[in-house]
């Protein structure tokens, strides 16, 4: 039994395509310790513009190429009905004996008895294999979703390594796993919080109907994984099929991607009249209380463009915008170009359509009429939720002044060297507010995190396409 364990361990560690999560390795290095002492006691791993469909095609099975890759990866139910046989014998393989083993498609003939078969060479043992295709021809039968059971796509995995390894992606779901096992298909699900900037730290095979496996780590260390259908080849699911639970096994019902593979249309116009949201904190403009003024907009504000007007004799565009929310307008000067593309020395990857905005709305924010009509004024009131008074000050706390029993205060300064107190009981709203002079930090401030920190973990992209 230890020989056959550490058997295993050696065979996933050789199969790069096979990845898990960090919390599984260490069991693992702990495993195989025991089983190598047991062992030696014994013996004394069209141009579409959107991401996903620019990169990664779907193949029908008509459309097979040969040279395709797959890897052989059954589920329970392939236990039962085994899919190849041995082109040699005839006789039908357990699906077990070619787990995790590389089948490249060698093209489709028809048997001597009428039967029309799929074949393909076991990359691992050099040994020819064919699917027998259940009933009518190959030409009837590729028309449809069913494919050729247990085998999950490689040439997915190979482009998403290409494309992904090392980049950086928000979370946009809230349910992921992480691996119980090493040499087994075991996991837990975890829960972690929406628009989390994490870090592609391996990709490998997930299963036949969601072939990608993406592990990404967050900024304190922690992985987990999602595994996708990217170009849905031989996955055996219809696009309709890809909701409420299996939606956040397509890339974007789990992950949002900044950086260079996106592109901004640089026809500024179409972006009127569309809903998007900041994905770093950025500097606007706005008018509260009848007066002009500058602030920090938080992440994942959502806006309307109502406008878009080109300054002339510079390569800047002014966006009108609405927040969505509380209908506070606010403006914003933005480049359409990169700024690398730009021969002008003055400007900035701050300034960047693709590096302050992304399509869409942002994080969800309740308010109550009374608040509204608060936050157009860029008035604090009491009883306002800290989402509200975010809004109102068109920008988070420059210090946050934990109290005791769940109280805390916000802290704004201002430029005349005074400061506004915001202060926040139990319940999380507004109990009082005052204005006072700027203190020196204390050990209970937590200082918020700034675009200069988020400008740090920017890789100059190209933004997010319309």
């Amino acid at each position: 039994m230890g020989l056959a364990m550490l058997m295993m361990t050696v065979s996933a560690q050789v199969n790069t395509y096979i990845v898990k999560t960090r919390t599984a390795q260490q069991k693992a290095a702990a495993a195989q310790q025991t089983a190598g002492d047991e062992v030696k006691s014994q013996a004394d791993e069209n141009a579409p513009t959107d991401f996903i469909s620019q990169n990664f095609r779907f193949y029908s099975l008509c459309d097979w190429k040969e040279g395709m890759k797959f890897m052989v990866m059954p589920e329970k139910y392939d236990l039962i009905v085994k899919t190849f046989s041995d082109a040699a014998t005839g006789k039908e393989v357990s699906s077990m004996s070619l787990r995790h083993k590389i089948m490249i498609y060698r093209g489709h003939t028809v048997s001597a008895d009428g039967h029309s078969r799929m074949n393909f060479l076991c990359q691992d043992e050099n040994k020819m294999y064919y699917f027998e295709i259940p009933n009518g021809s190959f030409d009837d039968y590729c028309y449809g979703k069913l494919g050729v059971p247990t085998l999950a796509y490689l040439g997915d995995v190979d482009i998403a390594r290409e494309k992904l390894m090392g980049k950086k992606l928000y979370t946009k779901g809230t349910i992921y796993r992480v691996d119980t096992e090493y040499d087994g298909d075991g996991y837990r699900e975890v829960k972690m919080p929406k628009d989390l900037s994490v870090t592609v730290t391996q990709i490998g095979v997930g299963s036949r109907s969601f072939p990608v496996k993406v592990i990404v780590e967050d900024e304190n260390g922690n992985e987990f994984y999602q595994t996708f259908a990217l170009s849905k080849t031989n996955s055996g699911m219809r696009d309709d099929e890809f909701i409420m639970d299996s939606l956040k096994h397509t890339f974007y019902g789990s992950f949002e991607l900044q950086d260079a593979i996106m592109s901004v249309n640089r026809d500024f116009t179409t972006y009127i009249g569309k809903v998007l949201h900041t994905v770093q904190p950025s500097k606007m403009m706005t008018k509260g209380d009848g007066k002009e003024r500058t602030v920090n907009v938080p992440k994942m504000t959502t806006f309307r463009v109502e406008q878009a007007q080109r300054r002339p004799g510079t390569p800047y565009v002014t966006l009108s915008l609405t927040e969505m929310e509380s209908r506070r307008p606010y403006y914003r000067d933005v480049l359409f170009t990169h700024p690398d593309e730009l021969a002008e020395r003055d400007v900035k990857i701050e300034d960047y359509f693709g590096y302050i905005f992304a399509m869409g709305e942002g994080a969800e924010r309740q308010t109550t009429p009374e608040a509204r009509a608060a936050i157009r004024q860029g008035r604090v009131i009491i009883g306002m939720s800290e989402d509200e008074v975010t809004l109102a000050m068109g920008e988070e706390p420059n210090e946050i002044v934990q109290g005791s029993n769940g109280k805390h205060d916000w802290v704004y300064y201002r430029s005349n060297g005074k400061s506004l107190f915001v202060h926040f009981g139990r319940n999380g709203r507004v109990e009082s507010y005052n204005t006072g002079a700027t203190t020196t930090k204390s050990k209970s401030t937590v200082k918020r995190s700034s675009a200069k920190s988020s400008k740090q973990n920017w890789k100059s992209g190209k933004g997010t396409p319309l």
